[in-house]
Parts: C-alpha cells; sequence; structure tokens
C-alpha cells in the first residue's frame, strides 16, 4: 500500500513539474517578446529624436540601428541560455522521475515474490512435519516428506543467501576472500545438491577436473547454485540440463545449458539488473525474486570475470561466465 501510494504521489508530482515547467517556457517567451517590443519602441523613439535637421542624421541612425541589434541578440542569447538550462533540467527530472517509478514497481513486484517465495516453504514444510507428527506412515513414504521438506528449507536458505549477500553487496561490507580453490569440485558439489533436491531433473556434465581459480569459495558457490537453479526453474522438467566446464586459450569457460523457452535478445541484458523478470506468463508462473541473476553477475565482476547469454539451438538458452585464468 505505501509503495502504491508513493508511485501515486510521485506521479502526481511528475504532472505538476510538467504543467509548471510549460508555464515557465511560456513566461520565457513572453519575457523575449516583452523585452523587444520595447526594444523596438525605444529605437523608434531615438530615431525620430535624431530626425530633427541634424546632419548627421544617417550616422545616428546607423547607430540606433546597431544598438537594437545588438540588444536583440542579446535578448537571444539569453533566452537561448535559459531555454537550454531548462530543458536540460526538464530531460534530468524526467529520467530521474522515470526511473524512480520504474524502481518503485520492481520494489513492489519484488515485494510480492518474495512473500510468496518466503510464505511457501515454509508452508509446505510445516504441512510435512504436521504430517509426520500427527500419522504413522509407512519408511517410504516418510522418506518422502522428510526430502520435501528439506528441499523446502533449502529453498528458503537459498533466498536468505540471497538477500543478505545483496545487502552486503550494496552496502560495500563484503570482503571478497580470494584463495585457491578447485572449481571442479565445487561444479561438482552443485550437480549433487540439486539432483538430490531435484531427483527427477537431468543434468549432464561434461567438466575437465582439478581446474583452479582464485576466488572466494562461497560466492562461486553462490553463482554456480543460482545458474543451476535459473536452469531448473525455466525449462520443462522431462529437458535435461548439461553443464560444462573446461579451459580455452588462457580462460576458464563454465556454460550452462538449458532446453526452455529462451530469452529474446533484447531482454538478455535486462535480466542482470536487480528485481527484474521478464514481463510474459511463463515467466511470472516460475518462483523467483529477480536477484539470482542480478547477483551472479555481481559475482563473476568481482572475479573479474564476464557472464553472457547465448541460444541454444534448438530452443533454450546458454548461460556462460568466462574467467581469466590464474
Amino acid at each position: 500500500m505505501a509503495t502504491f501510494l508513493k508511485i501515486k504521489s510521485l506521479k502526481t508530482l511528475f504532472i505538476i513539474y510538467w504543467v509548471l515547467l510549460a508555464y515557465i517556457i511560456a513566461a520565457l517567451v513572453w519575457w523575449f517578446i516583452s523585452l523587444e517590443q520595447q526594444n523596438r519602441v525605444l529605437t523608434a523613439f531615438k530615431q525620430r529624436e535624431a530626425n530633427n535637421g541634424r546632419m548627421d542624421y544617417f550616422e545616428l541612425r546607423d547607430k540606433i540601428n546597431e544598438e537594437k541589434e545588438r540588444r536583440t541578440g542579446q535578448y537571444i542569447g539569453e533566452g537561448v541560455t535559459f531555454l537550454l538550462l531548462i530543458i536540460a533540467g526538464a530531460v534530468f527530472v524526467f529520467k530521474a522521475v522515470r526511473r524512480e517509478l520504474k524502481l518503485s514497481r520492481q520494489q513492489q513486484n519484488f515485494m510480492m515474490a518474495i512473500t510468496h517465495e518466503l510464505k511457501t516453504p515454509i508452508a509446505i514444510t510445516k504441512l510435512n512435519l504436521e504430517t509426520l507428527q500427527k500419522r504413522q506412515l509407512p519408511d517410504e513414504l516418510q522418506q518422502k516428506f522428510i526430502n520435501n521438506a528439506l528441499q523446502e528449507t533449502n529453498r528458503l536458505n537459498d533466498l536468505c543467501n540471497n538477500l543478505l549477500l545483496t545487502g552486503q553487496f550494496e552496502a560495500g561490507r563484503y570482503e571478497v576472500t580470494k584463495e585457491r580453490i578447485d572449481l571442479s569440485e565445487l561444479v561438482n558439489i552443485s550437480i549433487n545438491e540439486y539432483s538430490r533436491r531435484y531427483p527427477d531433473r537431468k543434468i549432464n556434465k561434461n567438466m575437465h577436473e582439478d581446474i583452479g581459480i582464485k576466488g572466494d569459495k562461497l560466492l562461486l558457490q553462490m553463482a554456480i547454485n543460482n545458474l543451476l537453479d535459473n536452469a531448473i526453474k525455466y525449462s520443462p522438467e522431462d529437458k535435461v540440463i548439461d553443464i560444462e566446464l573446461f579451459q580455452k586459450d588462457d580462460h576458464i569457460i563454465l556454460a550452462v545449458k538449458d532446453e526452455g523457452k529462451g530469452i529474446p535478445e533484447q531482454e538478455r541484458e535486462k535480466v542482470f539488473s536487480k528485481f527484474y523478470r521478464i514481463g510474459n506468463q511463463y515467466t511470472k508462473e516460475a518462483k523467483g525474486t529477480g536477484l539470482g541473476l542480478y547477483l551472479t553477475k555481481a559475482i563473476v565482476k568481482q572475479h573479474n570475470g564476464s557472464i553472457a547469454i547465448k541460444e541454444n539451438s534448438p530452443s533454450g538458452c546458454i548461460f556462460e561466465i568466462s574467467f581469466a585464468h590464474s
């Protein structure tokens, strides 16, 4: 409700600003017309005064006309300067307000998404535990309920980690540690974890072993998890997810491929923005807060790497991270 009122207030101020801007420009035009009329009247008066049989009338007339043209040029110069300043200020305010409105809408969508993302795993975990508490179930069914509860708990833990890390990054409070890490091992850990969480999903890997990198273990693990989570969320359950890790020249390449709907080319850079989610029905039905890819790009940047989205033929997309070999 507060966000809605904020957006409404910003829109109202936006309208008032443009009305005032139109008034200022109109006043500026009126100021120029008024001064120019006064200039003409003053010039005509001086010419009548000079036209009294004086021998130097033509010389005075030329000087009077030069003064008139000089004053007209001065009015035009001042008017254009003020107009350019006003237009520059208007453009700046327009962009700032539009950016604020966009951020407010994104924050509103984020709050709705985060509320759902927090409540859903809590509710499912509570239901599973209550079922185990109240009923005597076969061992196989008990294990299924326990696995479901653990899966939702892991989801909640990942979400909390993303939220905390986002806050720490933006406040500049997270100190990135650089240590020698076996990136192949981190990728294997993530694959095994997600295979346990989603036993029905097929994850193929094509990896070189013992690929080392200097970086922050927690951050790199989170980046890999976010890409895997993204691939699982946005690809059908019967499709395969491929992970590749290899060295090419002096770079380490990590690629996560899915066979989902893919990402339109014009959206590929936007998906790394905070809170941003592609606005179609397919993505709205998927779980998410719009922080995973934002954090992943931030983590990759912290490790002097780059991330890009490529098309995966015949369908889906490829998230490819490139690190300089260290």
